[in-house]
């Protein structure tokens, strides 16, 4: 390990902001390349600005075999060495940071702002006559978020394909300056409309560290079967979305009906079919009496019995495979490099899910098996998606039958401790959820960083096309099944 990294948190912890070592721009760059290089990756990496320009550097660095997150940060600031040449997963962290604060990272391969694509920002551009380009979005014919895709063809093969986004941007991390206050949790459980959970919990980590308070077990418990009962929903329904995409109607209807009831479970527990309202910092503000977790047992046995069916009668037809087979592959070592998290990694080999590496609340106690696939294309994110769909299940069962016994709501009034740094990471249904803080000296929020994990994906989606066919983005893109609000915030 570096022994430059010498402050570390648990996953759902803090520590005093003069705590955290400083660098210059220079150490800061060789620590982060020097760790990755050792196994490590960069979940956060942002800046804070100063008033008139430059600012400092915060990242947090994760070891997966230990469990263990450190904290660093640079000094005062305007250019440093870019990590990107040495640490490629650190480059659209990089391009966030230009685009925030004009922090520049000097040698940065592809330097422009991620989200606002400035009067000389251009498109990459292939120079040959045999190449054509074609421009998709930002507005599309489906139904979907906006988001600008530009490719680099020559016939159907692509060479090239860049992502803009952006469209979607409403500020939410500069509305968090100065909170935590009544509005907050309504802009977590809105920071992607279908991972109301997992973000909420993420920013209930954060200020339950930073008041010292830990919820009660049961209360973690309803937390856990929330955020299962999430990821099952969206799983489910980006399965039966897959179909759609290449036609196959008989498992699009099938799974898009049982996405209604994985959400309608979700709505018993707390009147709300996304689960809003349900987590607060302290706990939760609905129980599971016994009625209920027995009703919601037969529910899932149902359900879990028309998903597999769902499944088989889309892997048993021949064209389904033909398309998803070998389709916008992303190999592991590329996934690696580039930083991707969640199940599109877990479909390329990456064993990394916060759920057994950083585990809080109650997956301490119920281990959740990490899933896994090697060949990295569409059939493996949508057979991994089905994979975790009976994992959630099993786990969920285990809790219904034997959920712990204690108060829902730990609302001892503690402060929110002033000048510190906190982290916290949830694995919501798409991956890795990190959320930061960094306090003022009466606690309000300096700056609140959030990284949805469709930060770090859609670079997997850009290099999964790349000498593949055109005509395979529709089912690629949605393979990864990201979010764009959940990006631009």
């Amino acid at each position: 390990m570096n022994k430059r990294l010498t402050v570390s948190l648990k996953n759902g912890d803090f520590c005093g902001i003069r705590e955290i070592p400083s660098f210059s721009g220079e150490e800061l760059s060789s620590v982060i390349s020097q760790s990755a290089g050792e196994g490590m990756r960069i979940v956060s990496f942002f800046a804070v600005p100063l008033p008139k320009d430059g600012g400092k550097l915060f990242a947090v660095l994760a070891d997966d075999t230990h469990g263990v997150l450190y904290p660093l940060a640079s000094a005062e600031l305007k250019s440093y060495p870019s990590v990107t040449p040495s640490c490629p997963q650190a480059h659209l962290f990089e391009r966030e940071i230009f685009e925030q604060s004009g922090i520049i990272p000097e040698g940065h391969p592809w330097l422009k702002p991620v989200r606002k694509l400035m009067k000389n920002d251009s498109f990459y551009h292939i120079d040959s006559d045999e190449i054509h380009e074609v421009a998709v979005g930002p507005v599309h014919a489906g139904v979907i978020e906006p988001g600008h895709f530009r490719f680099q063809c020559s016939g159907e093969r692509v060479f090239h394909m860049e992502i803009a986004l952006g469209y979607q941007h409403r500020g939410i991390e500069n509305a968090l300056s100065g909170t935590p206050g009544l509005k907050t949790i309504h802009y977590m459980e809105t920071l992607a409309g279908d991972t109301t959970i997992g973000h909420s919990t993420a920013y209930s980590m954060i200020i339950e560290a930073l008041r010292g308070i830990t919820p009660y077990p049961r209360a973690e418990a309803i937390r856990a079967i929330a955020l299962e009962m999430e990821r099952i929903a969206n799983h489910i329904g980006d399965l039966g979305a897959l179909a759609g995409d290449i036609g196959y109607l008989p498992s699009k209807s099938f799974c898009g009906r049982l996405r209604g009831d994985a959400l309608n479970m979700t709505a018993e527990i707390c009147g709300n079919r996304f689960g809003r309202n349900l987590v607060r910092p302290g706990g939760v503000r609905y129980d599971l009496d016994r009625p209920l977790s027995e009703k919601l047992l037969a529910k899932i046995k149902d359900f879990r019995n028309d998903a597999v069916q769902a499944a088989e009668i889309m892997w048993d037809v021949p064209s389904v495979l033909e398309r998803f087979e070998d389709t916008g592959i992303v190999s592991k070592e590329t996934a690696a490099r580039i930083g991707m998290v969640g199940p599109s990694a877990r479909a390329s080999g990456l064993k990394r899910d916060v759920r057994s590496q950083f585990p809080t609340g109650a997956y301490r106690f119920n281990h959740v098996p990490i899933v896994t696939y090697e060949s990295g294309d569409v059939f493996a994110r949508a057979l991994t998606r089905e994979m975790e769909i009976n994992r959630s299940i099993k786990f969920i069962q285990d809790l219904l039958k034997n959920p712990p016994t204690s108060p829902l709501m730990n609302d001892k009034a503690k402060n929110i401790a002033g000048d510190s740094f906190a982290a916290a990471m949830v694995e919501g249904w798409r991956g890795e959820i990190c959320h930061t803080a960094i306090t003022d000296k009466n606690g309000g929020f300096a700056r609140y960083k959030v990284t949805d994990p469709s930060f770090h994906n859609w670079f997997g989606l850009a290099c999964c096309m790349k000498n593949g066919a055109i005509s395979d983005f529709p089912v690629c893109n949605k393979s990864f099944s990201l979010s764009y609000c959940g990006h631009d915030l």
